[in-house]
């Protein structure tokens, strides 16, 4: 997930008029925080984590308090919290407003691979992982896209699980909204829970959200219309992941995570299927996990390949630069960017002793590896080219072949033939 929580969903669910818990942030003063307690009449005090971190109530980092002592107290002890997994440290906290309900409501959208169509799943059975939940309790409808989520699909799911009579008719006048959201800003993922059914002034239950997940499909320009900020995409507050981010502007795709901040393979990779098997044979070995696919302009790629370089070259053995064949990627532009903005590095930092491994296929490839492999000589770098008709695992061994060879006498030999 990219987007969790109720401080940055909560703003996009007001977009489709969904109601959702009054929430607060963490420059909230004392007195709102007062007002929003004697409003209420409780508080939940959960940490606010980058990415889809879960499991927070399991974990014990979700706070309830009554009074503003308890939930100042709750502040201080998960304004910095390090989830259980690792993975994670907080960055403030949310105040959120209680939602009185006696039922509670799974509701996500999802793209299917298994239906190859958007999906729905719900189940009134919410408020816990949907993985404990037996088969019968859940109801996943797939929906034709053209027409979208329908009210008929949200009563025929609910009656067949045999859920309440009085949320029903809620949740069928509600719920198509989430379609309106998921639809027109670029989502791939759409996640509330749960959905809490809370009485209004006359009786009537609403569906109030009291959770919210969501990702976007950074190919799908329809994402920047809610002109979120671009640190929300960044898995953590890295300077690296932080500049990155900050190209966003096309296209192209430039998602990075960093794997190992002691990584001795750099691997800017191209496409999500190349991206994920890259990932998984490199293992620890790999500084980045990264998909610059998409047909980058020359600007871009150079752009990034100067951020890559600057922070994960001083440490590696290997610049490895990976990609399957390309459909619509014009290779000449992003190898003259990568090999312009190696010189660039050997001019700013000065050289390194590094090999390059190239494994790529596509338009113009052979003009590119031209040009990359005329300025990879110009630095006095070895390398070793592998085209189209290379297995991919094949190239990635061969990778890793060549950092132990690196890690074992080669970064000695090649400093020692560079002068350095």
């Amino acid at each position: 997930m990219q987007l969790t929580g109720l401080l940055w969903g909560g703003k996009l669910l007001k977009k489709v008029e969904f109601p959702c818990a009054d929430v607060l942030g963490p420059e909230a003063s004392v007195d709102e925080i007062k007002d929003l307690i004697k409003k209420k009449g409780q508080v939940f005090i959960k940490p606010i984590f980058k990415g889809g971190v879960g499991k927070k109530g399991k974990s014990g980092l979700i706070g309830k308090a009554t009074d503003i002592a308890t939930a100042l107290k709750e502040k201080e002890r998960l304004y910095f919290a390090k989830h259980p997994s690792g993975t994670a440290k907080a960055d403030g906290v949310t105040f959120e407003g209680g939602v009185p309900a006696n039922h509670e409501v799974y509701f996500s959208i999802t793209d299917s691979t298994i239906f190859r169509a958007p999906t729905m799943t719900i189940t009134h059975h919410g408020g816990v992982d949907i993985e404990e939940l037996s088969k019968d309790k859940i109801k996943e409808i797939p929906f034709d896209p053209l027409t979208g989520l329908k009210s008929f699909h949200i009563a025929n799911a609910l009656e067949e699980l045999g859920a309440p009579k009085e949320i029903i008719s809620p949740l069928v006048q509600n719920l198509p909204k989430l379609w309106t959201l998921y639809n027109n800003y670029g989502m791939s993922v759409l996640e509330l829970n749960p959905i809490r059914m809370s009485p209004d002034n006359g009786g009537r239950l609403v569906p109030v959200a009291c959770d919210f997940k969501c990702s976007f499909d950074i190919d799908d320009p329809a994402w920047k219309r809610l002109e979120l900020p671009a640190h929300l995409f960044a898995s953590d507050y890295s300077e690296f992941e932080q500049e990155i981010n900050q190209l966003r502007t096309y296209q192209g795709q430039s998602d990075v995570f960093v794997i190992n901040p002691n990584g001795t393979i750099t691997a800017p990779t191209f496409g999500g299927g190349a991206n994920a098997l890259v990932t998984e044979l490199l293992g620890e070995r790999a500084s980045i996990s990264s998909d610059f696919g998409g047909n980058p302009p020359y600007d871009k790629m150079f752009q990034i390949s100067k951020i890559v370089y600057k922070y994960w070259l001083g440490q590696s053995n290997v610049l490895f630069i990976i990609g399957g064949k390309a459909n619509n990627t014009d290779i000449y532009e992003t190898f003259r960017a990568m090999a312009d903005a190696l010189r660039w590095y050997f001019q700013t930092y000065g050289a390194k002793p590094i090999y390059v491994v190239v494994g790529r296929g596509g338009p113009n490839l052979i003009r590119g590896m031209a040009y990359m492999k005329d300025t990879v000589e110009s630095l006095g770098l070895p390398y070793r080219f592998f085209g189209f008709d290379s297995a991919m695992s094949e190239v990635v061994n061969y990778a890793l072949k060549v950092d132990d060879w690196m890690e074992k006498e080669g970064k000695k030999m090649l400093k020692e033939k560079m002068g350095i």
